[in-house]
């Protein structure tokens, strides 16, 4: 173990907690060559990823197998005319060519676009025009590479075609081609403030905005990894996602190699609770984060019945934790889960500190890495206890981990980083502690009667009963009061829909909450509406109801 992460920051303690945190890099920083390289030279036989997928295949590479592998893929794009500054989309699951192409892309300068494999022609064709795309690195398990196939003859600019997870006809197969390149690569010039990552978001409106990262967006993971997720040197972290999402960025990679710990991957197409819980203990896993989702699988199973004392810290983030999830997870485990929150353009911004105690169903305090402030609608600081737009307070200077803006389109920038501030579009509310507590999107706000409620905490309410399984909160229109609450509910194996059920829930939300809270409209469906990336499709229900 070499601490090698503090070479790159300066922390700051008051009480044992961390109050203060400053990136320390030179202009050409670039983590492929200072971090993964530099931890294969000192510790080459570290352990750095545990792979294994549900067909029975296992691998551990080291460090130093990481640091080849990536100078191979280097080469391998540089043979095929990959150079800085170009952008090279990724779509390739949990497989761990995943992280050698990522870092090869990085070594040359070019910009890595992850991308999940449930994208269309559609979505595909979209995306090489907007990003002016010159390579795609596609997995041809699935049918994602016959929708890429489809979407070429459409877009001129993609001239590189790589293969993964076998060969195909025009394409390179990128594990036969990587045999052949050599095993070192010279250092090349990057800049600390280049363009590394490029993702796009799954808004609930709109077409997906490209959210671009610099070479120094790494850096301000090791708060996420170290002072959130609690990741140590020999320890073993799942982060449950696959290589299209951000969090992957967040669990999978930066962090966790700053902290030179190894990380776990577990490549499969479907989760399912009863075949991931019992990898914990034949792995010996000691840090966990996923979303709420997966936690409510997790507790919807006998944990009983499975081993995971290994597992020392869990936390949790991608959505708002309902407390029952917390309750029941730590009845099970004896686990705190330590709630987190950032969005595609930041890191890390809101959380549960290590050595804090948690309040259930709080998105716990900034994070000493930026400015957070809670404001209304004219910019102005809120008070404890009044629901304000969770902001970054920027100034002249980009915090570390922040996005540098929207990929070519300054004016779309400026939508939501003017005056100093960033506005994340979330809003929330600062109880006497500093505690945040979330209450939902500025356009999720349902405005009843002269209340302005939010929709996560009816919906907490409404997640305590035993028979859903998942719940949206809207507001429709109403002559009177000009919006009701209306409560979409997606009902457990077992359960059917009825007027008593519904009568029954309405109930409960009174007794629970504010009686001007509770759902006038509910709604059963079989599933909700959500974007590509999982997120419930608010807006679409909103719409459905109005053409009703």
């Amino acid at each position: 173990m070499v601490n090698l992460h503090q070479k790159f920051c300066k922390e700051t303690f008051y009480d044992g907690k961390l109050v203060g945190f400053e990136p320390v890099y030179e202009s050409n920083f670039n983590f492929a060559y200072d971090v993964v390289d530099e931890l294969a030279r000192l510790e080459p036989e570290r352990r750095a990823m545990v792979w294994c997928n549900d067909k029975g295949e296992e691998h551990t590479f080291t460090f130093g197998d990481i640091s080849r592998y990536s100078n191979q893929a280097a080469n391998l794009f540089a043979s095929l005319g990959i150079a800085r500054g170009d952008t090279v989309t990724l779509v390739l699951k949990r497989h761990y060519e995943f992280w050698f192409a990522l870092l090869g892309l990085h070594k040359l300068g070019a910009v890595g676009i992850p991308a999940t494999n449930l994208l269309t022609k559609k979505d595909f064709v979209y995306r090489f025009h907007a990003a002016h795309v010159k390579g795609i690195v596609c997995t041809t398990d699935g049918e994602t590479i016959q929708h890429v196939e489809d979407a070429l003859p459409e877009c001129p600019t993609v001239t590189v075609k790589v293969s993964v997870h076998g060969g195909r006809d025009g394409w390179v197969n990128f594990l036969e081609e990587l045999k052949k390149q050599p095993q070192t690569f010279a250092r090349r010039e990057t800049a600390a403030t280049d363009p590394m990552l490029l993702y796009f978001t799954s808004g609930t409106t709109g077409m997906p905005k490209m959210v671009w990262h610099d070479f120094s967006y790494p850096i301000a993971h090791i708060v996420t990894a170290k002072y959130w997720q609690n990741v140590v040197p020999d320890g073993l972290h799942l982060t449950i996602s696959d290589t299209g999402w951000m969090k992957a960025m967040w669990g999978k990679l930066y962090g966790q190699w700053f902290m030179e710990a190894g990380i776990f991957v577990c490549d499969f197409d479907k989760f399912t609770p009863s075949y991931l819980l019992p990898l914990f203990q034949k792995y010996h896993i000691t840090t966990f984060c996923a979303p709420p989702t997966m936690y409510r699988f997790f507790i919807k199973e006998d944990l009983n019945q499975y081993d995971l004392s290994s597992l020392t810290y869990a936390t949790v983030a991608g959505e708002p934790l309902n407390p029952e999830v917390y309750n029941k997870f730590y009845e099970a485990t004896g686990l705190k889960l330590m709630e987190g929150f950032g969005q595609t353009e930041t890191t890390l911004t809101l959380f549960n500190q290590l050595g804090t105690t948690p309040k259930p169903g709080s998105m716990g305090k900034p994070s000493p890495a930026y400015h957070v402030d809670l404001v209304d609608e004219n910019g102005n600081s809120v008070e404890p206890g009044t629901v304000g737009e969770i902001v970054l307070r920027t100034g002249e200077k980009k915090p570390c981990g922040m996005f540098d803006g929207y990929y070519q389109n300054p004016e779309l920038t400026k939508t939501v980083w003017y005056d100093g501030l960033y506005h994340t579009g979330d809003t929330a509310w600062r109880d006497e502690d500093g505690y945040v507590w979330y209450v939902g999107r500025t356009d999720d706000i349902i405005k009843s009667s002269g209340y302005r409620i939010g929709p996560f905490e009816i919906e907490s309410v409404i997640m305590e009963l035993p028979y859903v399984l998942e719940c949206a909160i809207t507001g429709v229109p109403d002559p009177l009061r000009g919006q009701v609450v209306k409560a979409t509910i997606v009902l457990a194996a077992g359960y059917t829909a009825s007027e008593e059920l519904k009568k029954e829930i309405q109930d409960y939300v009174k007794k629970q909450t504010a009686p001007y809270k509770y759902p006038r409209v509910v709604e059963f469906m079989d599933e909700l509406p959500k974007t590509i990336s999982g997120k419930v499709r608010r807006v679409q229900i909103r719409g459905d109801q109005n053409k009703k």
